[in-house]
């Protein structure tokens, strides 16, 4: 289906689609988010990341060698 493609223009058929494609994203999206929120190393990790940030334990992007291996090995 074509982005441009209006509200008007759409079957039944394509609208339910549609809707219920959205729909499983959003809960899809949600469950994902959820099971990170309950995980304790992913709430570590976080608050780990936000005191680097706040203290300027970062790089930035142009800092980063995407084509060396982590700790050089």
């Amino acid at each position: 289906m074509e982005t441009a493609t209006k509200l008007r223009d759409l079957t039944v058929g394509e609208f339910k689609t549609l809707i219920s494609d959205t729909i499983r994203e959003n809960i899809e999206d949600l469950l994902e988010d959820l099971t990170a929120l309950s995980s304790k190393e992913y709430l570590t990790s976080i608050r780990e990341a936000r005191e680097d940030y706040k203290h300027g334990r970062v790089k930035s992007i142009e800092e980063i060698d995407v084509y060396s291996s982590p700790q050089g090995h």
